[in-house]
């Protein structure tokens, strides 16, 4: 870990120990908890507060309005609501050498990342992969995508996340001929869903989460309440079956089951979800999505590996190989969905 990245975690659990622990209290407080470090979001733990230092090129209006949303009143219920004020975000305070209560009137030093504070939820037991909670998030993604907008939104941002796999992947692995199934995957793919034009119209003002996963979910409150969608900083307006594009490109590639494939889709369809048809075949609608997430997965996969120093691993060379088979399928559902 960097000075820098130690710094930003030594703030983050400074930040979120002050709002957990009662003011003049003797301290037995645990030491915080790092829960992530990456260069889009660090995230710490004490107690029962989150404390999230965001991506430093963050667009800070539309970080905002990612914030107000989780907190609207419409999306009780399906987003967990933040600690952080609607409309603004925090700043780091500067490394104090441990936990400090601040003086009401004392306002954090100025950071280059912004943060956002939360509630603690418990999340999903990667241990108990039976016990996954597929058809909890398809009605929470369903009810996401039925509500509408309460205010004028970014759009949604998983196109974009996408094209910036792909970019981190080819900066890791300049010439590299392990990166040419990936790249004819993410070719054959319409100019939509690789973040170089809007999503078409007719499918482009749903209420999306943006990065769907069951990394994506907690309880809250903790450790029995019910499920809610964490992490807005990709959530806006688009297509929402881009929603649907992960677990659909893991079952397309074997890695998720069929059975929960299935109940995750039969949920998402009984609850209402727009996303696709209410019965019959949903894969017109899921083709693209489940291709660009196909791509981003495995571009992501491999700039680790690059990075490692390592072969990919089984699930990863799945990704990649389905990246082959994608390239060499007929264009005809990505021509129909981009209509």
């Amino acid at each position: 870990m960097t000075t820098t990245q130690t710094s930003v975690v030594q703030d983050l659990g400074t930040l979120a120990h002050r709002l957990s622990h009662p003011a003049g209290a003797r301290c037995v407080c645990e030491p915080p908890q790092v829960l992530a470090d990456r260069p889009d979001g660090t995230v710490v733990r004490s107690g029962a507060i989150v404390a999230k230092a965001h991506a430093a090129d963050t667009d800070h209006e539309a970080l905002a309005a990612r914030i107000a949303l989780a907190a609207a009143p419409q999306l009780t219920g399906i987003l967990l609501p933040p600690l952080t004020a609607p409309g603004r975000s925090l700043t780091a305070p500067e490394p104090s050498g441990g936990p400090q209560h601040p003086e009401p009137s004392e306002p954090p030093a100025p950071a280059p990342r912004p943060v956002t504070l939360w509630p603690l939820g418990a999340p999903v037991d990667p241990t108990d992969p039976e016990a996954a909670p597929w058809a909890e998030a398809a009605v929470l993604l369903a009810r996401l995508h039925r509500t509408e907008p309460p205010f004028r939104l970014p759009a949604m941002r998983g196109p974009a996340k996408a094209a910036r796999a792909v970019a981190r992947m080819r900066a890791a692995l300049p010439g590299d001929p392990a990166v040419l199934p990936v790249l004819a995957g993410w070719r054959s793919l319409p100019a939509w869903a690789r973040g170089e034009v809007p999503a078409p119209a007719r499918r482009a003002g749903f209420l999306c989460h943006g990065d769907l996963h069951l990394g994506q979910l907690v309880r809250h409150p903790a450790p029995d309440g019910p499920w809610l969608l964490i992490d807005v900083d990709d959530a806006g307006t688009g297509d929402p079956a881009w929603d649907l594009g992960r677990p659909a490109a893991w079952y397309a590639s074997g890695l998720l089951a069929p059975e929960d494939w299935f109940a995750f889709l039969d949920a998402y369809r009984s609850a209402g979800g727009p996303a696709v048809p209410a019965d019959g075949d949903p894969w017109p609608e899921l083709d693209v999505p489940a291709r660009a997430l196909t791509v981003q997965t495995a571009a992501l996969a491999l700039a680790k590996c690059a990075a490692e120093q390592r072969r990919p691993d089984e699930h990863e060379q799945l990704m990649i190989e389905s990246c082959a088979r994608i390239a060499t399928l007929p264009p005809e559902l990505a021509a129909d969905h981009a209509s």
